[in-house]
């Protein structure tokens, strides 16, 4: 038999976590649940840990082998510094349509309002019951997004960004992947400097790096086998425990979320894919498809980036010198989702709130989730810190109550959003290839 590609069998194992999960509900109320089906939920916790583990145990090596191996193989700077200014423009630009669809979205469907135009008191109630989001998620996710503790201001935590991808310890960061910006900094400038080295120096450091690229490929490869058996463990935990009920008291602004980041997946991007780099949007929704799935299984960009860059190189055809530069910078900067979630969620509890946003405010707003994108990290939730810091900043009331309400929704809108990021990337790998004159097997 044919195998059954990789996309299929992640799906499958997506419907059938989401159908156990759901009988496991049906069959056994809340607190009546039987010994096995505790075991069962603990031993998918499990798993799924040693599966995320696992995508996460290769993405240093990943990072540094592939950017040193491909930047190293440019035989001048400048071809660096292009690759570089091409990079950081598209994913910019891309970034700020993602926030501006967001903005007029949320301020045309205004989901923080009732059907009588005012602000809803149903979901103020629920904020003002809230606890808040722990501090312990938060403490969590500022340090693995290496941004400064919730509080200091927005300017602090945007120089936080600046400062973690210098880290005082190279060695450190990557071992303890809180660094994944460093890193990828460290990687940039030693590449850079491999291709100063003296031709027989730098062959040789070429060589190594071209060949650990291709060993860590291999186990990337074997851990792609057990990718949907991740899948199954990682979402049936998820379903089970959320359920289907929470979607209600928030179901204008779950479907404006969701409806903005649909328009920038499906419209917009494609739109940037055919007029600017002229190549069939289906064939690259077909060529990346597998990378989609695996982030919104895993809602993490970090955990994709080794299936992300294998679609992009070997079905887009980027070249591997293009794939290497632009996808794990992407990885650390380049988060459409993430930034155009920031926006609405920011406007819709100013909403709820009662607070009036002018063109001033909203211009912050936006500059503020453009910048606190950047660097944020590929995990789950990452986007908290960030969105509470531009609640603050822009004045808005209760906002740690808001946030902790927000958190009951926000596992499903968060694997939405890792996948548009990480379609972004390959979108912008895509335009980096064709303005350097590559041809694509998606054209």
């Amino acid at each position: 038999m044919k195998r059954i590609a990789l996309h299929w069998q992640i799906l499958a194992a997506l419907l059938l976590a989401t159908l156990t999960a759901a009988a496991f509900r049906g069959i056994f109320p809340e607190g009546e649940q039987p010994d096995f089906i505790k075991g069962a939920i603990e031993l998918c916790k499990l798993i799924g840990d040693l599966f995320l583990r696992a995508l996460k145990m290769i993405i240093v090596p990943l990072i540094v082998t592939s950017v040193v191996g491909g930047i190293a193989g440019l035989k001048e700077a400048d071809g660096f510094g292009r690759l570089g200014l091409k990079t950081m423009g598209f994913y910019m630009g891309t970034g700020l349509l993602a926030i501006l669809l967001g903005l007029f979205l949320v301020t045309t469907i205004q989901p923080g309002f009732g059907p009588d135009g005012a602000p809803n008191d149903q979901i103020r109630e629920a904020f003002a019951h809230s606890t808040g989001v722990s501090s312990g998620d938060l403490a969590k996710v500022a340090a693995a997004s290496g941004n400064v503790p919730e509080g200091k201001g927005i300017w602090a935590s945007i120089s936080g960004i600046f400062r973690s991808m210098l880290p005082e310890n190279i060695f450190a960061a990557a071992s303890a992947n809180e660094s994944v910006l460093g890193v990828l900094v460290f990687s940039l400038i030693f590449a850079a400097a491999v291709t100063k080295l003296p031709m027989e120096q730098g062959t040789y450091l070429r060589g190594f790096f071209i060949a650990a690229s291709e060993a860590v490929g291999i186990i990337v490869h074997w851990i792609m086998i057990f990718a949907p058996i991740g899948v199954y463990a990682l979402i049936l935990p998820v379903v089970y425990q959320t359920g289907f009920g929470l979607f209600a008291s928030l179901g204008k602004y779950v479907v404006t979320v969701l409806l903005a980041l649909g328009l920038h997946l499906m419209v917009t991007m494609p739109l940037v894919l055919f007029f600017v780099a002229r190549v069939n949007p289906m064939k690259h929704f077909r060529a990346v498809k597998e990378a989609l799935i695996m982030a919104f299984s895993t809602s993490s960009s970090a955990a994709t980036l080794p299936l992300t860059m294998e679609c992009v190189r070997d079905r887009v055809g980027v070249s591997s010198r293009v794939t290497s530069f632009t996808l794990p910078i992407g990885t650390s900067i380049n988060t459409d989702g993430t930034a155009l979630y920031e926006c609405v969620a920011v406007m819709f509890v100013a909403q709820v709130m009662g607070v009036t946003m002018g063109f001033g405010e909203m211009f912050f707003v936006v500059v503020a989730a453009l910048l606190t994108s950047v660097g944020i990290a590929g995990v789950p939730h990452a986007s908290l810190v960030a969105i509470l810091l531009i609640l603050k900043n822009s004045n808005v009331p209760g906002a740690e109550a808001a946030v902790g309400v927000l958190l009951a929704v926000d596992r499903f809108l968060d694997m939405s959003r890792t996948a548009v990021n990480v379609f972004g990337d390959t979108c912008v790998a895509t335009l980096v290839a064709r303005s350097e004159g590559e041809r694509l097997t998606t054209q």
